[in-house]
């Protein structure tokens, strides 16, 4: 029988993954990524909300959290392919995909590539936009910050523009645990995670053809991917939802998990509709009518 639980380790094309894994295993699947440069501890919040009614997996992309680094060049390619190979070896099959930053780079890039592989997409605190030419800039200075000065100090640089200003009296918890995730990332992983994040490809003009639902949120006090850059998406996935999470900035799961938590919900109840209508269906045709 297949284990579950927090801190699983498998194996996945010898790169060693560490995830969390709880709620029952026939229920429907929520696969959260997280972002950059944190593990998959920033979902304790929501998986402890959901894994009653649904079963809950948060990874570790490689090189973060207590997952192998790999010896491969990073790229937002290489991440959507460790999800699928990732989500082969466990088994998994149409989940639905949370990412937030980073993880909704993936998510989405995985949805538009792959579409037949997923039941719905939840995009948090991330954009359809490739960075410019000052935002690539920004990156190479502080992979080079980081090459100098250690991750400490990158650490404390990240917070201020992580969180909204509201969280620095009211989530003190939250921002130390950020703090713990991202000294215990290696400068080497931090450098070739930034590199991939700056060599990214734009993914706008694809996002008309998404078909599965999609719920987009973001913290209103999000400096990173402000609701501006959740409103371009909006607009162009058809029937997609968005919601505006006060109190919060770019981690918006973590700054007011209430909201968040409700919002996910809401989006995940269409998903526990549909077997219902299928059985019901299924039914009257074995009647005869």
């Amino acid at each position: 029988m297949q284990s579950t639980g927090k801190n699983l380790k498998i194996v996945v094309d010898n790169l060693t993954v560490s995830y969390d894994d709880e709620g029952p295993l026939d229920a429907q699947t929520i696969l959260f990524i997280h972002g950059f440069p944190l593990n998959k501890s920033m979902w304790e919040h929501q998986i402890e909300s959901l894994k009653e009614n649904y079963r809950v997996i948060a990874y570790d992309i490689r090189g973060h959290g207590s997952s192998d680094a790999g010896k491969e060049n990073y790229s937002i390619d290489l991440f959507v392919a460790d999800l699928l190979r990732f989500m082969d070896t466990l088994h998994i099959t149409k989940p639905i995909l949370c990412g937030l930053s980073m993880g909704g780079y993936i998510a989405l890039n995985a949805a538009i590539k792959y579409p037949e592989h997923f039941a719905g997409l939840v995009l948090s605190d991330t954009q359809c936009l490739a960075d410019s030419s000052d935002a690539k800039r920004k990156r190479m200075n502080t992979i080079e910050n980081i090459q100098e000065h250690g991750v400490e100090i990158y650490a404390e640089v990240s917070i201020k523009n992580l969180f909204s200003s509201e969280s620095f009296t009211k989530n003190k918890k939250e921002i130390s645990q950020v703090r713990d995730m991202i000294v215990g990332t290696t400068a080497q992983s931090l450098s070739y995670t930034l590199f991939a994040l700056s060599e990214r490809k734009g993914t706008c003009s694809k996002l008309q053809d998404i078909e599965i639902p999609v719920l987009i949120m973001v913290g209103k006090e999000d400096k990173i991917t402000p609701p501006v850059a959740a409103q371009l998406m909006h607009e162009k996935i058809q029937g997609s939802q968005i919601k505006v999470i006060d109190h919060a900035g770019h981690l918006a799961n973590l700054e007011n998990p209430v909201e968040f938590n409700y919002q996910l919900k809401s989006f995940l109840q269409q998903f526990d509709e549909k077997p219902l209508a299928l059985t019901l269906a299924r039914g009257l045709a074995l009647s005869g009518y």
